[in-house]
């Protein structure tokens, strides 16, 4: 079939294989290129591992280190004429790549928030890898069904004031004005359970149980702080507050971890464009205002360039860790530059439908959420006949 993306709001309803494998290719290419880390881990596990940082941390692992890992993460298959989704595309291109690399690669397809499947994932480590050394969380998903059975679905709405601002219409590159009302009690707390750090902390007490945690494990989770004029609808909204709840889970877990030697952290990554962040309303402006300036500065950076710099000049370099006073790891430091964020706020009030292209890289954004669902990658004629169905080899 041929396929052309379809958008909806925030949300692309269609994947292309061919440029989903083409993401990935690219990714590995880079961590190729950056040599081997020292150090770095061998067997990892990956939950939440078909897109965004999750994802990149395992090609991170795989190509910058010869990991073995094992991804877990919910997709699905094509039917019909539906396509599969953008993660199931780069699951099978990535399991593909580490194969013909010899290279140890396992998929789990399912709700990692559910007891069935951490006990189908510890049997498998159990079974072909005997002990983790890196365990990463990076899962992002709409609702989590709690034990009885129950659903409770995250919001993205500010707490205690109503949210006044603007944001870019994805197709018709408008400006647009949005109004959101706060939050009740009812939506922080359903989009804590959905977001924050409780099913990290029942992943790893999971894992120790079954003593699958190799001495001096490592286990890290993402979050994003954002700076000053983000605030109003992320930091201090439902979705930073859920942000909150990891560093409560992370020093939940430095008893556990230590009992191997291990250590939990928060890894505090820059603005850049993920499903989650493509879904906050006001970001787009921010992240175009950002695209434009860090490029012109030369230090933009994807998610691969994150996880890999992480990797590489933090968890396994043999230099100190650079930490701020809660204890999260700090690779948001360029995007805080002052010369970055003074850009920003100057322009923050200051972008219309007539300057957008001038002082904003929508145009960058808007391409970089096209190629997070397979599109606008140079080299594929997008007009071509593509089989949609691709196969993955899963763990049942």
């Amino acid at each position: 079939m041929i396929i052309h993306p379809k958008v909806r709001g925030f949300l692309c309803t269609a994947a292309h294989p061919a440029g989903c494998e083409k993401d990935v290719e690219q990714q590995v290419e880079y961590v190729k290129s950056q040599g081997q880390v020292k150090c770095g881990p061998k067997k990892v596990l990956i939950i939440g591992a078909s897109g965004g940082y999750g994802l990149a941390s395992r090609i991170s692992a795989a190509f910058g280190s010869g990991a073995a890992t094992i991804g877990v993460f919910f997709e699905k298959p094509a039917a019909g004429k539906r396509t599969a989704s953008a993660g199931w595309y780069k699951s099978a291109a990535f399991t593909r790549l580490a194969d013909e690399a010899g290279l140890y690669a396992k998929n789990i397809n399912g709700d990692a928030f559910s007891a069935e499947l951490k006990r189908s994932t510890i049997d498998l480590i159990k079974k072909d890898l005997g002990q983790l050394d890196m365990v990463v969380y990076s899962l992002a998903a709409p609702g989590r069904q709690l034990a009885d059975g129950t659903v409770a679905r995250s919001t993205i709405k500010p707490i205690g004031e109503p949210f006044e601002g603007a944001t870019i219409d994805f197709n018709s590159g408008e400006i647009r004005p949005i109004s959101l009302a706060p939050a009740s009690d009812e939506e922080i707390a359903d989009t804590t359970k959905v977001m924050g750090g409780e099913d990290w902390e029942l992943w790893i007490n999971a894992l120790l149980k079954a003593g699958v945690l190799a001495d001096g494990c490592i286990t890290t989770n993402y979050t994003y702080l954002g700076s000053e004029v983000t605030w109003p609808i992320y930091y201090n909204g439902t979705i930073g507050r859920a942000k909150e709840d990891l560093d409560r889970a992370a020093s939940a877990l430095s008893g556990p971890m230590a009992t191997v030697n291990g250590k939990a952290y928060v890894a505090v990554m820059k603005g850049l464009m993920t499903q989650a962040a493509s879904a906050i309303p006001g970001m787009a402006v921010y992240l175009s205002l950002l695209f434009k300036v860090m490029k012109e500065k030369g230090n933009h950076e994807g998610c691969i360039e994150q996880t890999t710099r992480l990797f590489d000049s933090q968890l396994f370099s043999e230099g100190e860790l650079r930490l701020d006073d809660q204890g999260r790891i700090r690779m948001d430091d360029w995007e805080l530059e002052d010369d970055i964020q003074d850009y920003i706020r100057a322009q923050w009030s200051e972008v219309t439908n007539e300057n957008l292209d001038e002082i904003t890289d929508f145009a960058g954004y808007r391409e970089a959420f096209l190629q997070m669902h397979g599109f606008a990658f140079d080299g594929i004629d997008y007009d071509t006949d593509v089989d949609q169905n691709v196969s993955m080899d899963l763990v049942s």
